[in-house]
């Protein structure tokens, strides 16, 4: 293979990952947004898929695996029967385990966006911009006091968000696709 067709070939898959990939982004984009509890509920789902998963990957490594003592196994298969049983519940109740699953995956980023604010304020001393840097702080701080305490209108209003960044992002590369290498 010579060294233009090399480049040629990479161009057109880097062109046609970058395609894909925004056409991906748009598509999720725009169901996060016009469809948002439904791909909120897809997404529960999936994550209940993985907890079955992992669930008998558990229980495999808690019966199969060499070397494990008695503790070793039964934690291994008392934590593969609550993950599947958490898959299973997940199934069951596919709306509150997703109104659930908003509440708590929003509590933690409140949490973390307060911390992170904390820390900020923490290493003032050494920011190379002491008002950008409190700045960050008291929104990073605000927005996570607001997260934890009102968790299910964040979480809605964090998937609007992704969508929308989604929907951005796929317009980008769609057209990074096409002018990527000319």
């Amino acid at each position: 293979m010579t060294t233009d067709s090399f480049e040629k070939s990479a161009t057109n898959g880097i062109r046609t990952a970058l395609g894909l990939g925004g056409l991906l982004a748009l598509v999720a984009g725009f169901v996060i947004v016009f469809q948002p509890v439904g791909a909120a509920k897809f997404v529960t789902l999936v994550l209940a898929v993985y907890a079955i998963a992992a669930g008998l990957v558990y229980i495999g490594l808690g019966v199969f695996a060499a070397g494990k003592t008695g503790w070793a196994r039964i934690g291994h298969i008392l934590l593969g029967l609550v993950f599947i049983a958490a898959g299973i519940v997940a199934f069951a109740n596919p709306a509150p385990t997703t109104a659930w699953l908003a509440v708590i995956v929003a509590i933690m980023v409140g949490i973390a966006w307060v911390i992170e604010g904390v820390v900020a304020l923490s290493t003032l001393s050494l920011a190379a911009s002491k008002g950008w840097t409190v700045f960050f702080a008291i929104v990073s701080i605000i927005a996570g006091i607001y997260l934890m305490f009102s968790p299910i209108l964040g979480a809605l209003t964090l998937w609007w968000i992704l969508g929308i960044a989604l929907i951005v992002i796929g317009i980008v590369n769609i057209f990074r696709a096409f002018s990527f290498g000319k």
